[in-house]
């Protein structure tokens, strides 16, 4: 690569963020690079081993449709009809009530689509390389960032620089490029760890998204395709950080007796189909969206416990913002445009961080009183017509 290039927008970070960010800013018809110090394609066992997934919400999915990608997406994608909550109770589990909630009430034929991340990555990089106006910058990372009035200077760690317009930061949680303009973060730590796999099991998931919860947090199953004659569900399985780390630490006939109590043998057998990982549950949120020549988006900006598919559709809902200010003909890092930015971002993503942490607290707890207001609030978000709508509203983001 030159050793002076320049370009109207640089992307540092090539995760889904980073990459759909590209795909929408791309379609604004600017110049922009993406920078990463990985090559983010597969490897070549990845596909059979790797079966982690996101699920989209419809504005999301909207998005796609506007940038021209769904197209690409969707035939990889697992519609999610409905959302089903589960309260269970006791030691061990037992099953207390159930709430399915249901998208017409939206006037939507779904909620949204999961698609296996592998498969969402090779799609958005399959895209992108076909873009004339995108330069793709692997293997190197952000050393430096020099900004004035009219441009932002990147030096890279191969000693070659970027001079752009707009520099986004879309590297995740520990953001090196928020951390070179100066953005400080505010973190609240919980103590729960995730553990994230994909299970097979025999009763089959009716394309339903399903939140189990009990003491620790939700184990939640979102919808993929099947593998041979069983069903296979994405799962995220939220606990105490010790206990998190003893499930983790179980040999897998015990791992999958663990996961059957946990859900009440609700889809049958449950077996595991792929490695486990494990992450610490944290809410983290940037002091400021912007500073100067520098957007702040996706996990670098904010990270939400795993409730409810917020994480990646909040980070969409920052790529759509900027792609609703950046036309083919301004300036993408003006101040006024960062400004509007952060002002279109700030609110949501701080009712919505309160909203999930409030809701984690409760739903996490094994004290009696809390878990009986937990099957009141249940009952009483499905039963109160619009009580129920307006959580879904919420819960779908900004459109």
């Amino acid at each position: 690569m030159s050793t002076d290039l320049k370009f109207d927008i640089a992307i540092v970070g090539a995760g889904p963020a980073g990459l759909i960010a590209a795909a929408a800013l791309a379609n604004t018809g600017r110049s922009l690079c993406v920078i990463d110090p990985s090559h983010p394609h597969a490897a070549a066992d990845e596909t059979d081993r790797d079966l982690r997934s996101t699920a989209f919400l419809q504005p999301a999915c909207q998005l796609f449709s506007e940038i021209g990608i769904w197209n690409q997406i969707k035939p990889a994608a697992h519609r999610l009809r409905a959302l089903k909550i589960v309260d269970l109770a006791g030691t061990p589990p037992r099953f207390r009530d159930a709430r399915q909630f249901e998208p017409k009430d939206l006037g939507l034929t779904e909620f949204g689509w999961n698609i296996l991340n592998w498969q969402l990555r090779e799609v958005l990089l399959s895209h992108l390389e076909k873009q004339k106006n995108v330069t793709l910058c692997w293997g190197r990372s952000l050393q430096a960032l020099f900004t004035r009035n009219e441009f932002a200077r990147l030096t890279l760690t191969d000693g070659s620089r970027i001079t752009c317009k707009l520099a986004i930061a879309a590297d995740g949680r520990s953001s090196g490029l928020r951390q070179a303009a100066g953005i400080n973060v505010d973190i609240t730590r919980y103590g729960q760890k995730s553990l994230a796999f994909s299970a097979l099991h025999d009763v089959p998931h009716d394309e339903v998204s399903t939140e189990i919860y009990h003491k620790g947090g939700p184990f939640t199953m979102v919808p993929l395709g099947t593998v041979g004659a069983r069903h296979a569900s994405a799962i995220v399985w939220m606990n105490e950080g010790p206990r998190a780390a003893a499930l983790l630490a179980l040999d897998v006939p015990e791992f999958e007796a663990a996961m059957n109590l946990r859900t009440a043998h609700l889809f049958g057998p449950l077996t595991l189909a792929s490695p486990r990982g494990m992450f610490p549950i944290l809410s983290q949120k940037t002091q400021a969206f912007c500073a100067q020549r520098v957007a702040v988006i996706a996990e670098a900006a904010h990270v939400l416990p795993p409730i409810g598919a917020q994480g990646l559709n909040t980070s969409v809902a920052d790529i759509a913002a900027l792609h609703g200010l950046i036309t083919p003909n301004n300036d993408p890092g003006s101040e006024k445009l960062l400004n509007a930015y952060a002002a279109s971002r700030q609110n949501d993503v701080k009712m919505r961080a309160r909203a999930i942490d409030l809701f984690n607290r409760v739903t996490r707890s094994d004290n009696p009183a809390l878990q009986t207001l937990r099957l009141h609030a249940l009952r009483a978000a499905y039963q109160i017509a619009p009580l129920r709508k307006g959580i879904m509203h919420a819960g779908m983001g900004p459109r």
